[in-house]
């Protein structure tokens, strides 16, 4: 499971790059300090996804610490992108990918 996780968080920053939602400059500290759910206060999603989500799955992984044994982002993701023009098909799916890998624990 956890070298489908790494290789799903690839894919992610992948499509984020891709779709040139992969800033180079990090949003200030107080932005990445919100209490909110996916810091919908200060950031966008993709920035979410960027700054928060990636390097923490990402310390997880390399700490060999547990991993979140649910997770339901890709429904957020649908909100967050609904209306965008954009071709989402790759983030979407591996977003998709990444609920049921962390929720079934990767069966």
């Amino acid at each position: 499971m956890r070298s489908q996780v790494a290789e799903l968080l690839f894919d992610i920053e992948a499509a984020l790059r891709q779709l040139e939602m992969w800033d180079e400059t990090p949003p200030p500290a107080e932005a990445l300090a919100s209490t909110q759910p996916f810091c919908l206060d200060t950031l966008s999603f993709a920035q979410w996804l960027q700054f928060v989500f990636i390097p923490r799955m990402k310390e997880l992984l390399e700490a060999g610490l547990p991993l979140p044994t649910s997770c339901a982002i890709a429904p957020m993701a649908d909100e967050a992108f609904r209306g965008m023009q954009l071709p989402l098909g790759d983030l979407l799916d591996a977003l998709e990918s990444m609920d049921r890998v962390l929720t079934q624990g990767g069966e």
